[in-house]
């Protein structure tokens, strides 16, 4: 195991921009001044304008999870699911039984595809170096890994790990482990070489498994990305009931949670034993929202298997019940015209970019609020309201992973909080997922075949869709008129959580995040992406970090 060191800090003043960061798509440019190697202030910019909200107006409500999938290429079906429950909602349906499990079934792998991908391919290397496992000695690196995982590794395995790394390093073609991580002899890096080999080996393996993952949404969903099985009313895949699909589901299933336990656990606790300080790094935002998922009833929040719920200020023994009326949109600090605060019903998609660099309005974001209150959404809000609560499938998860690390709850509000909650969520939806199933199978034997319930469009009507995504509260908001739609709002997660100020100036979840977060090298800032990835947000590709003294440019790719 690693010694626990504390994070370096420089005497750097200045800016440091980010532009754009992380690593799935789209695209965010991160501002921040620093002062004395703590970042003072910060400015979270989302620099691609897209207007789907635009593109829907007039077309057939039907066709609205179509275009909205599109939003993102990693959790189409969340933007689908969005899509359908907000027409069901402006409709007044009641799903059938068998369509509501087969809809949690796909969206819990949905869950477990994103939380394995972000931990290990979007946001471990952030402090995991590549480069230093080559230095292990893979007998001491396979005795490691047996004292955390159930799931042997060789030292052969792992010297063959090493040999595939060195291969790349040699060649000059790292690929996916290149400049963006700041690997070779980062002072922020401070894992051992041991320690850095199992991750290693643990995310080549995790690229394997995601693809099993996602092939177990699609024996629902005909596809993955873009799933074609729902439609308002539920779901359409009577193929999948019959008894080899749902052995091959059953199948994949097993095996990722096995994936869960026996990896995605472990490594969370080794990787977070030894950053330990970074649980008072990177808290943020004092209020939380979550809209709870996997329901009972598609349209009562309140039969969700993981409930709703608002944190105000941290008091997690108070947990206020959800109110949808209190959600608004601000767009004073957006590239977007007016100055009113409106609620998504109401909501308007009127673009009017000024420059980039302004620092009055700064964004293609708008800045949703709840109860004019900044809250961050997420699996860490998802997990404090459930621990809060007693939930049983989590409260033991996190007095597991809090006593691994000796530390308190106090400890959640931190960038290592937000890392660890993804964990315990995975975990606990993991397990949750074979009960859904279970009763999927004994619905069918007991001869419930409905899947689907006919329905027209209405004239006029309004309807809201609430999903509680994989990176948090996502709500789609459609007013229906003529039987066409007469405005579209999407509230996503990364909004929530990343977008910019709002018009009393309250910074975003992540803007306040970054304040006061240590930076060792203002070349090679891996604290913004550690704390800004925490919150795994949809955009990225490639990064520049600008050196305000010099105004020299250091360019590095982010896949």
């Amino acid at each position: 195991m690693s010694q626990v060191m504390k994070t370096p800090q420089s005497n750097f003043s200045g800016p440091i921009v980010v532009d754009p960061l992380t690593r799935i798509e789209g695209h965010l440019r991160i501002e921040v001044e620093v002062e004395n190697g703590r970042i003072k202030d910060a400015r979270s910019c989302g620099t691609l304008y897209r207007g789907l909200e635009v593109i829907l107006k007039g077309r057939d409500p039907r066709d609205a999870q179509h275009f909205t999938q599109r939003t993102c290429g990693v959790c189409t079906y969340t933007h689908a699911l969005a899509s359908t429950r907000a027409l069901e909602d402006a409709m007044g349906l009641t799903l059938p039984a068998n369509a509501t499990y087969i809809r949690n079934l796909v969206l819990g792998m949905q869950y477990l595809h994103d939380h394995v991908v972000h931990f290990y391919h979007l946001h471990a290397l952030d402090f995991v170096d590549v480069t230093a496992a080559l230095k292990a000695d893979p007998v001491k690196a396979a005795q490691l890994n047996a004292s955390i995982s159930g799931k042997p590794l060789s030292a052969e395995t792992l010297k063959t790990v090493q040999t595939k790394v060195r291969t790349l390093v040699d060649s000059g073609q790292l690929g996916p482990f290149t400049n963006a991580y700041f690997l070779g002899g980062h002072p922020a890096y401070y894992l051992d070489p041991e320690t850095n080999l199992v991750a290693t080996a643990h995310y080549l393996e995790a690229l394997r498994k995601q693809v099993k993952i996602a092939q177990a949404m699609a024996v629902f969903g005909a596809k993955n990305p873009h799933t074609q099985f729902t439609v308002a009313g539920g779901v359409t895949c009577y193929n999948a009931l019959k008894k080899e699909p749902l052995e091959q589901f059953e199948a994949l299933y097993r095996e990722t949670l096995e994936f869960v336990e026996q990896f995605y656990i472990p490594d969370l606790l080794l990787v977070a034993g030894a950053y330990k300080d970074w649980a008072g790094i990177g808290g943020g935002a004092v209020n939380y929202m979550t809209f709870g998922e996997f329901p009972g009833d598609e349209r009562r929040l309140e039969t969700r298997w993981l409930k709703p719920g608002v944190i105000l200020d941290r008091k997690i023994d108070t947990i206020l019940p959800f109110d949808p009326s209190r959600i608004e949109e601000h767009v004073r600090h957006s590239w977007y015209e007016g100055e009113q605060a409106r609620a998504p019903y109401e909501g308007e998609t009127a673009p009017k970019f000024t420059s980039m660099g302004d620092t009055d309005r700064y964004s293609w974001m708008k800045a949703p609020r709840y109860d004019g209150k900044v809250v961050e959404t997420g699996p860490l809000a998802q997990v404090l309201v459930a621990y809060a609560q007693g939930q049983a499938a989590v409260k033991p998860v996190v007095d597991q992973v809090l006593a691994a690390l000796g530390t308190g709850p106090e400890a959640l509000f931190s960038t290592l909080g937000r890392t660890a909650a993804r964990g315990i969520e995975a975990l606990a939806v993991a397990r949750q997922t074979g009960t859904w199933l279970e009763e999927l199978k004994d619905n069918l034997a007991g001869g419930d075949m409905k899947i689907v319930e006919n329905c027209e469009v209405p004239k006029s009507a309004r309807g809201v869709g609430f999903v509680n995504a994989p990176r948090g509260g996502l709500s789609h908001w459609i007013v229906i008129e003529d039987g066409r739609i007469a405005n579209f709002q999407l509230v996503v997660p990364s909004t929530w959580n990343l977008g910019p100020r709002d018009a009393a100036g309250q910074r975003s979840a992540v803007e306040e995040a970054l304040i006061g977060t240590p930076v060792a090298d203002p070349k090679r800032p891996v604290e913004i992406l550690r704390t800004v990835h925490s919150f795994d947000p949809c955009v990225a590709c490639g990064v520049h970090v600008i050196d305000g003294r010099t105004n020299e440019g250091y360019d590095f790719r982010v896949l």
